[in-house]
């Protein structure tokens, strides 16, 4: 069998299970896992294929069949310009969260950043390596999770502190910036997600309780004595929730209040400032 043949064959083997780029997801497959691109396979589209070979690239293509996210099969994700690790235990890192990422970017020189619900990292360590942050902490629920993005911190050389906690439980500093994409899909909405993100991609970074909004209101509510005055809260929100979110801030202290939006004209992002309560 040729490359080209071990190619066509994953591709009939995708769309047969309806995966709908097929034919796409075949080829990043075949890239993976031969570590060509576009100009090396059409050199080589016509090498013949041990049986070994073939069968390892199918390996891939039945995971991918069966809508595992491809990403969770190679294990790995670009975001913001840079390649990370992803598996299981955390979100698979998606372009809108970049508009979160550049703003923090935008307003992080000399400042104290924390990344709060972490999950891969994929925010820290972007600020980490793009910005320039006095210090970047991050934090999650999750051991597994931190895990990941320690390992991404480490491979990508990014000075991160990283905090086993549960919302603000084992948070002892304070900061400048909060930065923090939390769980925020409602309960209502987690029936609906597409199937291959309901079956494979964590319910405790997706599920944000009845309205969405459990998160929000835990991580306001525990602002106090943690961050700085006239510091910076900046979340990432569904597309549907930046009134309800701006409602919360408005009751912690919170005022010049933004919503930015994403590349499609969605609200994505809300921030504001908050003025420390005087004791």
């Amino acid at each position: 069998m040729t490359i080209k043949e071990m190619l066509d064959m994953g591709a009939d083997t995708l769309h047969k299970a309806c995966v709908n780029e097929y034919k796409l997801d075949a080829w990043y497959l075949l890239s993976y896992y031969l570590g060509i691109n576009k100009s090396k396979y059409y050199m080589r589209m016509n090498e013949s294929v041990d049986d070994l070979k073939v069968a390892e690239y199918m390996s891939y293509i039945s995971r991918r069949a069966e809508h595992e996210p491809l990403q969770y099969i190679t294990g790995e994700q670009e975001f913001y310009g840079l390649l990370f690790k992803v598996n299981e235990n955390v979100l698979i890192p998606r372009q809108d969260t970049e508009v979160l990422v550049e703003y923090v970017i935008g307003i992080s020189q000399g400042r104290t950043v924390l990344d709060m619900c972490t999950g891969s990292g994929c925010i820290a360590v972007s600020i980490a390596k793009c910005g320039n942050a006095a210090a970047v902490s991050a934090s999650d629920i999750s051991e597994d999770a931190l895990k990941v993005a320690e390992y991404n911190a480490k491979n990508k050389q990014a000075d991160i502190e990283f905090i086993h906690s549960d919302i603000w439980e084992n948070i002892t500093g304070s900061y400048d910036i909060l930065v923090s994409n939390p769980p925020y899909i409602t309960d209502e909405e987690m029936e609906e997600l597409d199937a291959e993100v309901y079956a494979h991609e964590p319910h405790l970074a997706l599920r944000g309780g009845c309205d969405g909004l459990v998160c929000y209101r835990k991580i306001l509510n525990g602002i106090d004595g943690h961050i700085n005055d006239n510091g910076v809260i900046c979340f990432e929100i569904g597309c549907s929730q930046a009134k309800d979110i701006i409602g919360l801030m408005e009751e912690n202290n919170l005022s010049d209040i933004h919503v930015i939006k994403d590349l499609a004209g969605l609200d994505r992002v809300v921030w504001g400032r908050y003025k420390a309560v005087e004791v």
